[in-house]
C-alpha cells in the first residue's frame, strides 16, 4: 500500500501551524520548550510502515505503562521556529518498546537528533493526565513571558497564584477552575523534577516551573495552547496593572462564583472567600 504524505496529516499540520504561533508569541526563545502528542495507531497507519523502525532510542525512565503507544515529540536542542520549515528535522514519531526502557524511531529526526531532555518527565506527565482524563494527549511545557515574571514577584503558593489569575481576566476561571499548580524550582531534565510534575497533574493541567516556565496538558495541541494563552493574557493583565499603580477593582469573589454557576464549572474548594 502506498502511504500518504506525513506532511499532510492533520496532527503535523496541527503542529506546524501552532508551534509557529507560540514561537511568535515569545514563549520559544532558541531551543526552550518542548511538546508530545500522544497519537492514535489508526491516525498513523496510512502515512507509517510501523514495522519500519529507524532506530532505537534508550530513555532513563521506565516507561512500561505505555508500552506500544505511539508520540509525536520535540527533538532537543531544536528550535520551535523551524517546525513550520522543517518538521522532520525537529520533531519525531516514537513508539514506546515493550520493556519500557527505549523508543522507537518511525519518523523524523533526520539529521541523527534525540528526543528532547524533558522526554521522561513528559512521560510520566501522560500517564498520570490519562489516569485522570483518558481524552488528555498532549503535555506541552514553554517559557510564556508574564508568568515567568509572576513566579519572581508572587508568592508561590498556589491558592493566591490562582486567585491572581482568576481575577485578571473573566475567562480564566472558565477555561481552569481546577487552578494552577506550583513546583518549588527543580533541576529541569530530571526524573525529579519529571516525578513532581506527574504529581500534579493528576490535580491540574497548568503547572508553574518558577524561574523557568510551565507545563500544560490538553485533549489536542489547540485546548493546550489555549490554555496557556488564557492564563499568560491574566498574567500579562497583571504586570500592566501593577506598572500602572496596582489594583482599584477586581472581580469579587461573588462575581467569580456566580461565573462558575453561569458556565457550569466549579472553582477549586477553598480558593473563594465566600
Amino acid at each position: 500500500m502506498k502511504m500518504k504524505n506525513i506532511l499532510e496529516a492533520p496532527f503535523i499540520k496541527e503542529v506546524m501551524l501552532l508551534t509557529d504561533v507560540m514561537y511568535k508569541f515569545g514563549w520559544h526563545e532558541r531551543n526552550s520548550g518542548n511538546l508530545s502528542y500522544l497519537l492514535k495507531e489508526e491516525e498513523i497507519t496510512e502515512y507509517l510502515d510501523l514495522n519500519e523502525v529507524k532506530r532505537n532510542i534508550p530513555i532513563a525512565f521506565d516507561g512500561k505503562a505505555l508500552a506500544g503507544k505511539y508520540f509525536l515529540v520535540t527533538g532537543t536542542g531544536k528550535f520551535f521556529k523551524n517546525v513550520i520549515h522543517d518538521p522532520a528535522d525537529v520533531l519525531g514519531i516514537l513508539k514506546v518498546t515493550s520493556e519500557g526502557n527505549s523508543v522507537d524511531l518511525l519518523w523524523g529526526y533526520e539529521n541523527g537528533a534525540a528526543p528532547t531532555s524533558e522526554l521522561p518527565a513528559h512521560l510520566m506527565s501522560h500517564i498520570a493526565r490519562l489516569s485522570v482524563d483518558p481524552e488528555n494527549r498532549v503535555v506541552y511545557h514553554c517559557h510564556a513571558t508574564n508568568l515567568l515574571a509572576m513566579s519572581f514577584s508572587c508568592e508561590l503558593d498556589e491558592r493566591s497564584f490562582t486567585r491572581i489569575l482568576w481575577k485578571m481576566c473573566t475567562e480564566s476561571l472558565v477555561v481552569f477552575p481546577e487552578g494552577v499548580g506550583i513546583l518549588p524550582w527543580l533541576m529541569p531534565g530530571t526524573n525529579e523534577i519529571g516525578e513532581a510534575t506527574a504529581k500534579k497533574m493528576k490535580e491540574y493541567r497548568l503547572i508553574v516551573w518558577p524561574h523557568h516556565g510551565l507545563y500544560a496538558a490538553g485533549k489536542d495541541l489547540e485546548e493546550c495552547f489555549g490554555l496557556v494563552e488564557t492564563a499568560e493574557k491574566s498574567a500579562t493583565v497583571y504586570t500592566l496593572v501593577q506598572s500602572q499603580g496596582g489594583i482599584r477593582q477586581e472581580i469579587t469573589d461573588e462575581q467569580l462564583s456566580n461565573l462558575g454557576k453561569r458556565f457550569s464549572v466549579t472553582p477549586r474548594a477553598g480558593y473563594l472567600n465566600i
